[in-house]
């Protein structure tokens, strides 16, 4: 039996402000710094107050992408459980793109939390000039620590394609 086409959110979320990294330390082991637990909370308030939930959350392994989660959750979008997805670790556009296909469809809202430049390429890709032209001026002027991307698209995920969604907000903590 196949579900109908519906609306979907997606929401990509670059991983908060990390503590500099430490000699010999391992890249996937940074924190985040107190400025990016604070961002990654505005986040998720500002989430909460746009209403958005999350369905199904999809999160690279990486401890800062994981603290920034759990502050997102615990400051408005808890509903979800949160998915360790390897592939999201250093992803290229095309591997965030395959990670997002395979989300379950009955998932309506799905939050991608990852990194630089992968996940913002995928975001610009995703959109490629559909949507919100204020969103897109801050989009183009690039993706920094904690920034949230929330595109629109109607279809099934394993659908999505390049030029298919429609940004339609853009959030800066």
């Amino acid at each position: 039996m196949t579900t109908s086409a519906e609306d979907r959110t997606l929401i990509l979320l670059r991983h908060a402000e990390p503590e500099a990294g430490r000699a010999g330390q391992d890249d996937r082991e940074r924190p985040l710094s107190e400025r990016g637990r604070e961002h990654a909370q505005d986040i998720g308030r500002w989430l909460r107050e746009q209403g958005i939930g999350c369905d199904e959350v999809m999160c690279s392994p990486a401890l800062r992408t994981r603290e920034t989660m759990q502050e997102v959750a615990e400051a408005g979008c808890s509903e979800a459980e949160v998915q360790i997805e390897h592939r999201l670790y250093n992803a290229d556009a095309h591997a965030v793109l395959s990670v997002i296909r395979e989300s379950v469809n009955d998932a309506n809202v799905l939050l991608v939390v990852g990194h630089a430049p992968g996940l913002p390429a995928a975001a610009s890709l995703l959109a490629d000039g559909e949507g919100d032209d204020d969103a897109h001026d801050l989009l183009s002027n690039g993706f920094p620590p904690g920034a949230a991307a929330v595109l629109r698209f109607s279809g099934h995920w394993d659908d999505l394609d390049f030029g298919a969604a429609r940004l339609d907000d853009y959030r800066v903590p």
